[in-house]
């Protein structure tokens, strides 16, 4: 097992001034099949890390070292974006409680208490390379899955608008649907595992517990053991760790269910369909656009949705306007400080549902506004946009739904689309 696990672990970073020790550490990882490279002090680890294009998947780090200590070195560490994610684990022979404290506020993943014991310190080296690999994957898997999204909107607004609008349509449905897909087989993957988990969990701290009751006083092997692995903190971390990870998964089930519910296949007929599921997967799916980039500032969106009904509606044509509508105040609002998008919801007495989508931008002139719904007009430039068009927007609530959208705004001062649909079409 573990030769196949060594075969991408990369190196570990061994980082002490006792020779005694480096070669004990040395050999036991050596034989375990792990690379290893070796520095005495904390400058020359610091200075090794800033060169190496390359950098170790784990540092054994010790605390007491001439020149600056363990602790300083791993605040250097951490300080540095370039080696900021790499785990720390501390080697020392202080025990106490407030050096294990300060250690991890540091953040540090672990202690190694010496002396050393060549099986605690391969058992601890595994999980952390574990997780750690565990951890890549899943950014790697993140970042591609961003990359994707990325290169198929992008794809997406090269083309132009259409008169056969519905095969555009139907176009960017199979696409968003495939990338559900990809989605779903590594997350259910990775969801199915985790009850189990919690339940192995719970079955090794029942053991662990029946144990310490009926055998109050163990051997002092044993006892030694169990202060040196500090298994309390272990069976209280341990479910911490897993809820992260539940977490994590159910957020990128709650993306893919997004992306399911924007590309609706039900096109062609009319179905009843929630608004604001339709809303929110559109908020999901733009949500790259409205985080903090750079120099640009991240774009609040509030949502005050009253209590409507379901409506009859072609769920996937509503999705393509409010991605053209929240897409274009997301453009409104590049040179903002304090960038904003309101979108709000109600029914009216007259069996209406009206929705509003407001930004803080730059607003529009009287004269843009009145040429808004002209066909193939547009103020951005090629390859700028959702491409749809405020023409086929309108055409696509006032003519497909039997509702009105309107728009207004001011210069400087924003701008607000009103969307009118009937509940019953």
């Amino acid at each position: 097992m573990m030769s196949t696990f060594t075969q991408n672990s990369g190196f570990i970073l061994l980082v002490d001034d006792n020779p005694t020790n480096l070669a004990v550490l040395a050999q036991t990882l050596k034989n375990a099949g792990l690379s290893i490279r070796i520095e005495t002090d904390g400058e020359s680890a610091i200075e090794q890390l800033e060169d190496e294009t390359e950098q170790p998947e784990l540092i054994l780090l010790d605390v007491q070292m001439p020149g600056i200590d363990g602790f300083e070195t791993c605040r250097r560490i951490k300080a540095n974006p370039q080696t900021q994610e790499i785990p720390v684990i501390f080697m020392t022979a202080l025990a106490d409680t407030n050096s294990k404290v300060q250690g991890l506020s540091l953040g540090a993943v672990d202690y190694i208490t010496k002396p050393f014991e060549g099986e605690e310190v391969l058992a601890r080296v595994r999980v952390h390379l574990q997780l750690r690999h565990l951890t890549k994957k899943l950014e790697n898997w993140n970042e591609q899955l961003e990359k994707n999204v990325a290169e198929r909107t992008a794809a997406l607004q090269q083309t132009q608008v259409q008169l056969i609008q519905q095969e555009k349509f139907a176009t960017m449905g199979q696409l968003v649907a495939g990338v559900a897909h990809e989605i779903n087989n590594p997350i259910g993957c990775i969801s199915s595992n985790i009850a189990p988990a919690y339940e192995y969990l719970q079955d090794i701290t029942q053991i662990i517990y029946l144990y310490q009751k009926h055998y109050p006083q163990p051997v002092a092997e044993i006892e030694e053991a169990l202060e040196d692995l500090d298994i309390e903190f272990t069976l209280e971390d341990f479910p911490n760790l897993l809820e992260s990870m539940k977490i994590s998964s159910q957020r990128i089930q709650d993306i893919s269910e997004s992306m399911r519910n924007f590309s609706r296949s039900d096109t062609n007929k009319l179905v009843k369909a929630d608004i604001h599921t339709g809303l929110d997967s559109t908020l999901m799916i733009l949500r790259h656009r409205l985080k903090a980039v750079g120099c640009l500032p991240k774009i609040e969106v509030v949502k005050q949705y009253g209590n409507v009904p379901e409506i009859q509606c072609y769920p996937g044509l509503l999705n393509q306007v409010f991605t053209n509508l929240i897409a274009n105040a997301i453009d409104a609002l590049e040179d903002v400080p304090a960038p904003n998008i309101h979108i709000s919801t109600e029914k009216t007495i007259t069996d209406r549902i009206i929705i509003r989508i407001a930004d803080n931008g730059m607003g529009m002139s009287q004269e843009v506004q009145q040429k808004l719904f002209e066909p193939l007009f547009t103020t951005k430039p090629l390859g700028k946009g959702t491409d749809l068009g405020m023409a086929i927007a309108q055409q696509i609530i006032e003519e497909t739904h039997q509702g009105k959208i309107s728009v207004s705004s001011e210069l400087g001062k924003g701008c607000e689309f009103t969307i009118e649909i009937p509940v019953l079409a």
